[in-house]
């Protein structure tokens, strides 16, 4: 299952192309938020939600203009980041619709100091940081699926969710680390 590492480079770079088809489950998030209602109570899930898009897209963006990323994982890098622009662009929508301001981004400066993006020294450290934003980002929509009312708006984190959890395991991979034996590994 697991590539040795001195294929990491071609791994990444498969990994990439085969990803850019989890792009067109972005069209199928946007059907189900034309029938969704967000209530009061959700705004505040989805504003979290965002938060976590701008942290991540910052991470790519910031990891990716690091120098220390080969050509392949770089791809990769910016595919996932598109992946989280499309996420970040929905949630923004809801937000607006029910009447209320996005939460903006943090400045990069904060990113940096929040994430310690200035002590990676090496690719292996940025995809270290990546696996684990990745992992967290899976677990909290999961975690935020029951909390909302509204069906359509549950698929949606169910589907950011999924997203989420290919780019943990691609990263994981990537890294050489063994897929978790336990069940449950976004619980």
């Amino acid at each position: 299952m697991n590539e040795p590492k001195g294929d990491r480079r071609k791994f990444l770079a498969r990994a990439g192309v085969a990803t850019l088809g989890v792009g067109t489950a972005s069209l199928f998030a946007g059907r189900a938020m034309s029938t969704t209602i967000v209530r009061p109570n959700d705004v505040g899930v989805i504003q979290t939600a965002l938060a976590l898009e701008h942290e991540g897209i910052a991470a790519y963006r910031i990891a990716g203009k690091s120098g220390l990323l080969s050509p392949g994982t770089l791809k990769l890098a910016l595919v996932f980041m598109g992946h989280h622009q499309a996420h970040r662009d929905s949630l923004a929508k809801l937000v607006a619709a029910a009447g209320g301001k996005p939460v903006e981004p943090k400045t990069d400066s904060q990113y940096i100091a929040e994430l310690k993006i200035g002590s990676l020294k090496t690719e292996a450290d940025v995809v270290a940081l990546a696996t684990m934003l990745e992992r967290g980002a899976a677990s909290a929509y999961i975690g935020q699926i029951t909390a909302l009312k509204d069906p359509g708006l549950a698929k949606l984190f169910a589907s950011i969710s999924a997203d989420e959890a290919i780019h943990w395991t691609t990263l994981n991979n990537a890294a050489g680390t063994p897929i978790p034996a336990a069940a449950y590994v976004f619980g």
